[in-house]
């Protein structure tokens, strides 16, 4: 029976149920069922959401980019990016000798309010910050984080928000949930 879980992993957690040897926290930790896996990854360092199935079929689905599998971020950058900033991410960058593939991106308005990270992100009084959207179809390892970089604005916090048409909405820091068919119906859609 396919089983598809929505976890919203928190800050400080491995995509993974086995522990590296780092003071990040498993999977294994959260209570999910049997014979399930991620699909895809977070970094440690990033937050949002996150699928568990115990169907292989899913990892192609919606990891390769000739699906156009959308996925939301949104990234809590330092500065205030320009107008000509967003359009270079828009376009696509050169990282790490890989050219990414155009993408959305857009200042949020108004800025999300997000309840605060544990431990905090890094606070600068001379420094603003706010936060921006970026829907991608790829996801190359730090991807968002290395666009960011390459614009001047680095990435303080990162959180993933939506698969396809699915949202991670108000699940808490920590919580899964499996999701119902109407669910599934809405992580599968790509781009319609």
């Amino acid at each position: 029976m396919l089983v598809l879980i929505a976890f919203h992993k928190p800050y400080g957690v491995l995509s993974q149920f086995t522990g590296d040897g780092s003071p990040n926290r498993a999977l294994a930790e959260f209570g999910f069922p049997k014979n399930v896996y991620a699909i895809g990854r977070l970094d440690a360092d990033s937050e949002g959401l996150l699928l568990l199935s115990d169907e292989p079929r899913w990892n192609e689905r919606l990891l390769h980019p000739r699906h156009a599998h959308e996925r939301e971020y949104w990234a809590q950058v330092e500065k205030i990016p320009t107008p000509e900033s967003i359009e270079k991410l828009i376009k696509g960058l050169v990282i790490q000798g890989h050219q990414t593939l155009p993408c959305r991106a857009w200042l949020l308005e108004p800025q999300p309010q997000i309840p605060p990270r544990v431990p905090p992100i890094r606070f600068r009084k001379s420094v603003p910050d706010c936060w921006i959207g970026l829907e991608l179809v790829e996801g190359k390892n730090r991807q968002v984080r290395r666009m960011t970089a390459a614009i001047g604005h680095p990435t303080l916090r990162l959180l993933r928000v939506r698969i396809g048409k699915f949202w991670l909405g108000d699940l808490p820091a920590g919580q899964w949930r499996a999701l119902s068919p109407a669910d599934i119906r809405l992580v599968d859609s790509a781009g319609d």
